[in-house]
């Protein structure tokens, strides 16, 4: 009884870690992306096709999990570490001496696939353990993955002369010690409620409810600036270090940027203890997209301090949001249909990482309007806080309709 005791109470720090650790597969052809040109002779646009691959093999394994709602029929944990197996190895297939573009697609493909068993099943996971205070859970977990995000570029900024094949062997390595410490050490929740059979019906019911729209309809747009700015920021720091004849450690800078979003997301999860889950989502949305339309002026100041400060800013606020819209997702749903709500919500938000990232890399082949470039990402908050803003008049409406059919 107390090694079990023990167990649960050590179960949010073990997700954390093994999301980590799996989550490093995300970008770990990104961070890598010039030795790979180099070295399988690839086109300067292959940024934008490996990055794309992975989220559209994320895209397609969402869907079939959601469909055939695998995360709450089956032991999640179990799930997780099946996953997190299989995106070890594909994650190793870029190490396959007679790649072509085609073939490093496929792997990072199949590794975005297997991300769809980690990452939503993760919050599933923890969604389970924690019925109370989920939106702190969340909050680290998803911190987790913005650290792991951007550890390959970490990995690559040291100054070692190391290969870019160790950034590969260290991120399939992290990634079956995280499957294997879920799988071991993290039990079933006693908040989890399988659902008894395949029901195609749950993806569909889930919009129904209204505020389950509006958390995620502002995923969306969220998600419509989170990985274009994250694939692109290398792409920014190079552009301003070659514009303003600066030299800088773009793997180094890249981590930073990217990873100061794992502090905002635990400072998110605090403050909307106290402004309330939606207005602190409301808040992180409005500031990314002021960035987004901000973008410009800042890539021309010669000033490299000040722009990585903003880009850091960016960083931080870019994801500070996501916990908290995932929060509000799996409030506003069945239990026993919190896997499938989850995956289907990632399932269309990360659609529309890949329309963005491509329109992104469309944009940057012309050099005149590469620094105007993420303006379009503006589209995405913009839209999201018309929905939000659309919900919260829906409701107030009602107020005022009630109100004027009381007697005076």
């Amino acid at each position: 009884m107390k090694n079990q005791t023990t167990i649960i109470k050590w179960v949010l720090p073990i997700i954390i870690f093994s999301q980590f650790c799996c989550t490093s597969l995300w970008f770990a052809g990104n961070s890598i992306i010039d030795d790979l040109i180099s070295f399988f002779n690839l086109s300067s646009e292959s940024l934008g096709y490996i990055s794309s691959s992975v989220q559209f093999g994320f895209i397609i394994g969402t869907f079939i999990f959601a469909i055939f709602t695998l995360s709450d029929r089956f032991s999640p944990s179990r799930v997780f570490f099946i996953c997190a197996v299989l995106g070890a190895i594909f994650n190793l297939g870029i190490l396959y001496s007679s790649n072509t573009i085609f073939t490093l697609l496929v792997f990072r493909f199949l590794t975005g696939f297997c991300l769809a068993g980690i990452y939503p099943v993760g919050m599933k996971i923890a969604a389970d353990h924690f019925e109370k205070g989920l939106g702190k859970s969340l909050s680290f977990l998803i911190a987790a993955l913005v650290l792991g995000t951007a550890f390959p570029y970490l990995i690559q900024s040291f100054e070692f002369n190391l290969k870019w094949e160790v950034v590969i062997w260290a991120t399939s390595a992290l990634a079956l010690i995280g499957g294997f410490l879920i799988v071991i050490l993290v039990p079933n929740g006693p908040y989890q409620k399988r659902a008894a059979k395949f029901d195609m019906s749950k993806v569909l019911n889930v919009f129904k409810n209204s505020s389950f729209r509006s958390a995620a309809f502002g995923y969306f747009g969220h998600m419509w600036e989170l990985y274009a700015f994250w694939t692109f920021v290398p792409i920014l720091l190079m552009m301003h270090s070659e514009l303003h004849n600066v030299s800088l450690n773009i793997p180094l800078y890249s981590f930073i940027v990217i990873a100061s979003g794992t502090v905002s997301c635990v400072l998110g999860g605090l403050i909307s203890h106290k402004l309330g889950v939606k207005k602190t989502a409301v808040w992180a949305l409005t500031i990314s997209g002021l960035c987004c339309l901000l973008s410009p002026l800042f890539f021309m100041i010669s000033s490299t301090p000040i722009f990585i400060l903003f880009l850091v800013m960016w960083g931080m606020v870019v994801i500070a949001d996501s916990p908290l819209f995932s929060t509000l997702v799996a409030q506003n749903c069945e239990v026993q249909s919190i896997g499938t709500a989850l995956t289907i919500v990632n399932c269309i938000g990360f659609s529309l990482t890949i329309i963005s990232i491509q329109l992104l890399n469309y944009l940057f082949t012309d050099i005149a309007f590469a620094p105007y470039a993420f303006v379009v990402l503006a589209l995405g908050p913009i839209i999201g806080l018309i929905y939000l803003k659309k919900t919260r008049l829906f409701y107030f409406k009602i107020k005022i309709g009630l109100w004027e059919r009381l007697p005076t």
